[in-house]
């Protein structure tokens, strides 16, 4: 069954609430990730050899720690939401929003591990390998992140399925 499918003995507030604790568990899993990697980017500019870096590694560096930075701005936002709106009857706006706020969430959070894969590949190992290795990366988060769950969506509306 489908998350926002309502249930035969289920209420629309009960959806609702069973909604957001489902989307509040996904949350949980994705957040600490954010964390460690956010993190880890603020420590490397303290590491001895960061004077070190290219002028490539320098802007990876720099746009990784943004996209880490706005995939915790977005995975956080549902609470600022709910805290902002509690008590005024806005869970349905709530979990509709905190939805398209973990989406995008997501999207950054692949690009941002993307950026980091991309940058400790280049003072690893070089450009081809990085990428290689960068390209690779993100197919990967595009394929297991996006595709594969948006063609299930997709086949699930279509009339031939049961």
């Amino acid at each position: 069954m489908a998350g926002g499918s309502p249930r035969k003995d289920e209420s629309e507030a009960e959806r609702l609430d069973r909604n957001l604790s489902e989307l509040l568990q996904e949350l949980r899993v994705a957040l600490p990730g954010v964390q460690v990697l956010f993190a880890f980017l603020l420590a490397v500019p303290f590491q001895q050899n960061f004077t070190k870096i290219t002028p490539f590694q320098e802007k990876a560096y720099f746009v990784t720690l943004l996209l880490t930075a706005l995939s915790a701005v977005l995975f956080i936002s549902p609470s600022a939401y709910h805290r902002m709106t509690f008590r005024m009857q806005q869970k349905d706006e709530l979990v509709f929003l905190a939805n398209k706020l973990a989406i995008a969430g997501l999207g950054c959070l692949a690009l941002a591990m993307t950026g980091a894969i991309v940058l400790i590949t280049d003072v690893l190992f070089g450009p081809l390998a990085t990428i290689v290795t960068g390209a690779t990366a993100l197919l990967v988060f595009v394929l297991f992140w996006y595709a594969l769950p948006l063609q299930r969506r997709l086949s699930l509306k279509t009339p031939e399925r049961p």
